[in-house]
């Protein structure tokens, strides 16, 4: 898991970089994030889920790569969810193989009562095998939800019978059992790789 504070370390040291002309080719000549901070970070409570294998999973705990971004969603998301997950797997095609190996993606679903675990683990193979897919009571993903700032809430019945489910649409960052930071809908997978640039440097 990614130390507290590593992040800044990144953003620091890659300004340096990029101020005297060695900006390492990540494609951000700033050298600096695109990302939200938050102010002071987010501590993450011991919510356990169920991944989709059916194995317990904290974020606090298990979350155990140098970067791990986090997204709140469903299946069942007619629009945004899709664009989002499509981005972050385009952004790590961007990456190295070794930069890839140390970052890892969770996909928590704001939906259980549809998302079983098989339902998660076929919609996460459309973006990338390896995507963490996390399910369990509504209890305990609203008490996960309430730590990153999430408020998820059943929408209207859609005439097909079904429903929408409003949730949070930034993909988070988790370092040392806290979110620092989180990045919005609209970045791009190219932005999101050069953050993930950065932020692996010093990870």
């Amino acid at each position: 898991m990614a130390r507290r504070g590593r992040w800044w370390g990144a953003v620091l040291l890659a300004a340096v970089l990029a101020a005297s002309g060695c900006s390492q080719g990540t494609g951000n000549p700033t050298g600096e994030l695109g990302s939200t901070d938050v102010g002071e970070p987010w501590a993450l409570p011991d919510t356990e889920l169920v991944d989709t294998g059916g194995a317990d999973f904290a974020l606090a705990d298990d979350a155990d790569k140098p970067v791990t971004l986090v997204f709140f969603g469903y299946t069942n998301c007619p629009d945004i969810c899709q664009l989002v997950m499509s981005n972050i797997a385009s952004a790590l095609t961007r990456l190295d193989d070794d930069q890839r190996d140390r970052v890892e993606v969770v996909f928590v679903t704001t939906d259980p009562a549809r998302d079983t675990e098989k339902a998660l683990r076929r919609y996460l193979d459309r973006f990338d095998p390896s995507f963490v897919g996390l399910t369990g009571s509504m209890k305990r993903i609203n008490e996960l939800g309430d730590a990153f700032h999430v408020a998820i809430d059943k929408g209207e019945k859609l005439a097909s019978g079904g429903y929408d489910v409003t949730h949070g649409t930034q993909i988070f960052l988790v370092d040392d059992q806290e979110v620092p930071m989180f990045w919005r809908q609209e970045t791009s997978s190219a932005e999101l790789a050069d953050d993930l640039v950065l932020l692996l440097e010093d990870a």
